[in-house]
């Protein structure tokens, strides 16, 4: 989950002000430093974002933790107490800290505090959680704070919207903000991954395709890369499954003349077999559609996907991957594509 971890520790540090203003529900915040996040103690740790400001006349430290899945190895609680303990030593500061949880399903039995049940020696630590699936995501949108957006779609959406009217509108905000182009196509990209937690990923890309923004993002976001891969791999997956499926499905047809369990032991082997060559294929036909999109007109490009889609022939694929790389118009594609028909 470090990409998760990464786009929201980069969106924090760009936009503070957004941060600490949501987690403290308050606007009379004024921010005086983003802090070194490791605390240089006998055992070194690293928070996600410490940010010192002003607030009510005085210095604060406003701590923020970042979690996609409830904490397994130490439990959240335990984890906080010990940074807040910390960082009161550490600085002589008060600490307002927060854990923020992305997944819908995450942090559901947090009840932000770190409670020693003991009657002589009681000890209590208290933190503020923050589940993104509970906050009202038409406030964050419409409320001027920038920063928070990439995460709208994680958070609940207005009643009667469906999730992808609601993801296409935050992708439409998004858009909206004024930012240099690059810093644009970053934040559109950090949108697209920290959708993935909520969304099926081919919905993403649809609305973002559709959107007309893919071009911009897979050219110019440092996630380019990233949202690629997973395009390849959930074509690999996708295509084992299927494979398998259709695979035992023929070694039960002919297990009934040969032996059931001869049958689907086969079935299992060629389901994987076919798979595998599936999951390829997907990733080769997804990487020729983002190649004719990157290089020439997305729109114009997508005229030759259901054509691309129905080839199964894996070497007559990489021919056309090398055509999509190689030619200088789309007019020359296609005479590719149809000479190979």
């Amino acid at each position: 989950m470090a990409e998760y971890d990464t786009i929201s520790k980069h969106l924090i540090q760009t936009y503070p002000a957004d941060f600490v203003r949501f987690t403290l529900g308050r606007a009379d915040v004024e921010i005086r430093a983003i802090l070194d996040p490791e605390i240089p103690m006998v055992e070194t740790r690293l928070t996600d974002s410490l940010i010192r400001v002003w607030i009510d006349g005085e210095e604060v430290l406003v701590h923020t933790e970042f979690q996609t899945t409830d904490s397994r190895d130490t439990p959240m609680p335990i984890r906080m107490a010990s940074y807040i303990i910390r960082l009161i030593e550490y600085y002589g500061l008060p600490v307002y800290s927060h854990v923020i949880y992305l997944r819908p399903d995450a942090g559901r039995r947090d009840e932000g505090l770190y409670l020693q049940k003991h009657p002589d020696y009681p000890v209590v630590v208290r933190y503020k959680v923050i589940r993104l699936n509970e906050i009202d995501g038409q406030d964050i949108v419409e409320g001027g704070h920038p920063g928070l957006l990439p995460f709208a779609p994680l958070m609940k959406r207005p009643a009667g919207m469906t999730s992808e009217e609601w993801l296409r509108q935050c992708i439409r905000r998004t858009d909206a903000v004024s930012l240099a182009r690059a810093e644009k196509a970053n934040f559109l990209g950090g949108l697209a991954v920290l959708s993935g937690l909520a969304y099926d990923p081919n919905t993403i890309t649809s609305i973002i395709s559709q959107e007309g923004l893919m071009d911009a993002i897979m050219r110019e976001s440092s996630f380019a890369q990233y949202l690629k891969e997973q395009g390849v791999k959930q074509g690999i997956e996708q295509g084992i499954e299927q494979g398998i499926e259709q695979g035992i499905e023929q070694g039960i047809e002919q297990g009934i003349e040969q032996g059931i369990e001869q049958g689907i032991e086969q079935g299992i082997e060629q389901g994987i077999e076919q798979g595998i060559e599936q999951g390829i294929e997907r990733g080769i036909q997804e990487s020729i559609r983002e190649a004719l999109a990157v290089r020439f007109d997305a729109g114009v490009a997508g005229q030759f996907a259901d054509r691309i889609a129905v080839i199964d022939d894996l070497q007559r694929l990489k021919q056309l991957l090398h055509a999509a790389v190689q030619v200088n118009n789309l007019a020359a594609f296609q005479r590719v594509l149809d000479a190979e028909a």
